[in-house]
C-alpha cells in the first residue's frame, strides 16, 4: 500500500510518519518545515513572553505525549521526502508533485490550508484530513484551545473528515477523543495521538475504507475561530480560568468516538 502524508515538521508530525511508514509499503511524505529554535527568527525574540509561556507548555506536552522523535526512523526504509517551506504548499506545481501523487491514500496533518488544483486532485482521491478540533462545533485554527476557553472540555478532540474545499468543513468518518485528563495541555495534546493511532488501526484493519461519512450540520458551529483571535489578552484571560475538565461527553454529539487513552 501507498501513503502520501502532507504534514509539517513539529515532533507530533514526526512521531505520525514514524507510524505511518509502518503500514505503509512506500509513504510519500511532503513535509513544510518551519524551526522552533531560539535565535533562528526574530519572530521568536518578539513573541510576548504570555505566549511564550504558553507554547512551553504545549511544546512540553508534546514531549510528553510523543516522546521527542525529532527525526524519522525510517527503519523500513521506505520513506521519501519533499521538504519545502512552511506556507510554500500551494507555490507547488502538480509537475514538480507527480512522483509523490500516486498512492492508495492521501492523509492531511498540520499542513498549509490546500487550494486550487491540488486540493481538487485530492478531494477527487477521497483524502483524508486529520482536524484538531471537534467539527462541526469548531471549526478554523486552535480548535481545542477555544473550546477549552469556552469551558467545554467534552468538545476537545480531533476530526478525521474526508478533504474538502472548505476549511475543516467535509464528510465527517469519525473523532478521535481521550480520556488522559492530567491538564489541559497533556488533555489537548493526547486527543491528537489519539487520532494518529485510530487513523493507523484503521488503516491496518482496512475498515477506514469502509466507514460511511456524514455531511456537517452547520447549524451546530459554536465558533470559527481565526489566527489573530488568537492574541496576549486572550492567553491571559486563558490562564486566569479555572478550566475544569471533568465534564461528561455527550456521545451523541460525536461520530463514532475513538479513545486511545483510557484514564
Amino acid at each position: 500500500m501507498k501513503i502520501t502524508l502532507f504534514t509539517s515538521n513539529k515532533i507530533r508530525h514526526n512521531y505520525l510518519i514514524n507510524l505511518m511508514s509502518e503500514v505503509s509499503d512506500q509513504l510519500f511524505v511532503i513535509q513544510e518545515c518551519d524551526t522552533d529554535l531560539q535565535g533562528v527568527e526574530n519572530k521568536i525574540h518578539q513573541t510576548p513572553q504570555i505566549l511564550k509561556k504558553y507554547f512551553d507548555y504545549v511544546n512540553n506536552a508534546q514531549l510528553q505525549l510523543f516522546s521527542n522523535p525529532s527525526f524519522t526512523n525510517n527503519k523500513k526504509k521506505n520513506i521519501k521526502f519533499l521538504s519545502i517551506s512552511a506556507g510554500d504548499l500551494n507555490k507547488c506545481s502538480m509537475h514538480s508533485l507527480t512522483n509523490f501523487l500516486k498512492s492508495d491514500i492521501y492523509i492531511i496533518f498540520g499542513s498549509s490550508y490546500i487550494k486550487g488544483e491540488l486540493v481538487e486532485f485530492l478531494v477527487k482521491k477521497k483524502a483524508i484530513n486529520i482536524h484538531a478540533g471537534v467539527s462541526p462545533f469548531y471549526r478554523g485554527t486552535a480548535c481545542n484551545f477555544w473550546a477549552l476557553y469556552d469551558n467545554n472540555p467534552h468538545l476537545v478532540g480531533s476530526t478525521i473528515h474526508l478533504l474538502s474545499k472548505g476549511l475543516d468543513s467535509g464528510p465527517i468518518l469519525y473523532h478521535a477523543m481521550s480520556n488522559l485528563k492530567t491538564d489541559p495541555f497533556e488533555y489537548t495534546m493526547s486527543t491528537v495521538k489519539s487520532a494518529f493511532h485510530s487513523i493507523v488501526e484503521r488503516i491496518k484493519d482496512g475498515s477506514i475504507f469502509k466507514i460511511k461519512p456524514i455531511t456537517q450540520d452547520k447549524k451546530q458551529e459554536l465558533r470559527y475561530s481565526k489566527k489573530n483571535e488568537f492574541n496576549e489578552e486572550i492567553v491571559k484571560n486563558y490562564f486566569e480560568k479555572e478550566i475544569n475538565l471533568n465534564k461528561k461527553f455527550d456521545k451523541s454529539l460525536l461520530k463514532d468516538p475513538f479513545f486511545y487513552f483510557i484514564s
